[in-house]
C-alpha cells in the first residue's frame, strides 16, 4: 500500500493498538476514533451506541478499519452485558459505514471486525467461509455485525470482514487470562479437552488485516485463524511445553458453567475453523503452529 490515511476504530484494544503500531511504523497516517473530545489532530470523535461520527474527520481517509466493541470474554454474559456487546458492534458498524458512504470521496476499502463465533458449534467438522452461520448469541451477533456494514457496500466501497479466532497474546483477550495460570503451574485442559480451538497469533492477525487493506479485489468474509486448529487438550500440552510448567489440572465442565454462565458454552464448544480464503489470496502465516504462536505471544 502507498502511504495512506487510515481511520481505525477500536485503536486502543489488543488488535487495534497492534495494528496502529504496525501502520505508523511503515509511515501511514492513522486517525483514531475516540469517545472523548479530540486531544490531537489524529483523533476523531464518535459515539458508536448513539450512532454519531464526526464525518468531517474521516475526509481524506483511504481506508477505514472497525475493530471497536466491548470484549466478549471480559464479563459474564448477563442480559445487560449482551446488550452492550451487541449495541457497540452493530450500531457502531452501521454508524461508521454510513459515515464512510456519505463522504464526497469515500474510502476505497472498509475492513470490519467479526469473529469465528459466526459458525457456532462445529464439533469435529472443519468449516471455512462458505459455511452458514450457527445458532446462539454469538452467531446471531456476527450476522447482525457484518450486516451493519451494508451502507459501505452499497456505496461501492470494497468491504471485507475479519472473522477472528482466539488471539494468542498475553496482552489481552482470552489468552491473557491463560498465560498467568499456566506460568503458575495451574493450567490444564477445560472440560474433556476434545473441543477444537481455532487460534491465531497477534502478529498474523495484524498481518491479515493489512493484507485485506492492501490487496485489491478482496471482499467478503475471511477467517483469521491459523491453518491447523487444535484441540484444547493439544493446546494445553503445548502451553506446558513452551512455558515448562506442568498441566495437571482440569477444569470440569460444571465448574465452568457455574463460573462463566452462558459464555461457558463457547469455552467448551468446538470450532474447527480454517482460513481458506486468506490462503487462496496468497497470505502466508508467520506463526502457523501453536508452539511458535505461544512463544510470539508470551
Amino acid at each position: 500500500m502507498q502511504l495512506s490515511r487510515i481511520a481505525v476504530a477500536g485503536a486502543s484494544g489488543l488488535i487495534g493498538s497492534a495494528l496502529v503500531r504496525s501502520l505508523t511504523a511503515d509511515g501511514h497516517r492513522v486517525v483514531r476514533l475516540v469517545r472523548h473530545a479530540p486531544r490531537s489532530e489524529d483523533e476523531v470523535r464518535w459515539d458508536p451506541e448513539a450512532g454519531r461520527v464526526d464525518t468531517a474527520g474521516l475526509a481524506g481517509c483511504d481506508a477505514v478499519v472497525n475493530l471497536a466493541g466491548a470484549g466478549v470474554g471480559d464479563h459474564r454474559w448477563t442480559e445487560e452485558y449482551k446488550t452492550r456487546i451487541r449495541s457497540g458492534r452493530v450500531l457502531g458498524t452501521k454508524a461508521l459505514a454510513e459515515a464512510a458512504a456519505s463522504l464526497d470521496t469515500p474510502p476505497r476499502v472498509f475492513v470490519n471486525g467479526s469473529a469465528i463465533g459466526f459458525y457456532g458449534e462445529t464439533g469435529d467438522r472443519t468449516v471455512d467461509e462458505d459455511a452458514p452461520p450457527g445458532q446462539g448469541f454469538l452467531p446471531e451477533l456476527c450476522v447482525e455485525w457484518e450486516g451493519a456494514a451494508a451502507p459501505a457496500e452499497a456505496a461501492g466501497i470494497r468491504t471485507a470482514f475479519v472473522r477472528t479466532g482466539l488471539v494468542v497474546s498475553r496482552g489481552g483477550g482470552a489468552w491473557a487470562k491463560l498465560f498467568p495460570l499456566f506460568k503458575a503451574g495451574l493450567g490444564g485442559r477445560m472440560g474433556d479437552g476434545r473441543q477444537y480451538w481455532s487460534f491465531v497469533s497477534l502478529h498474523d492477525e495484524v498481518a491479515a488485516i493489512r493484507h485485506l487493506l492492501d490487496t485489491d479485489g478482496l471482499s467478503g468474509p475471511f477467517n483469521a485463524t491459523a491453518p491447523q486448529p487444535l484441540t484444547n487438550r493439544e493446546i494445553t500440552a503445548a502451553m506446558g511445553r513452551v512455558l515448562r510448567r506442568p498441566t495437571l489440572f482440569t477444569v470440569p465442565a460444571p465448574v465452568l458453567n457455574t463460573v462463566l454462565g452462558e459464555m461457558a458454552g463457547d469455552v467448551l464448544g468446538s470450532q474447527r475453523v480454517v482460513p481458506k480464503r486468506l490462503l487462496e489470496s496468497g497470505f502466508t502465516f508467520a506463526f502457523p503452529g501453536i508452539e511458535e504462536a505461544i512463544r510470539a505471544g508470551a
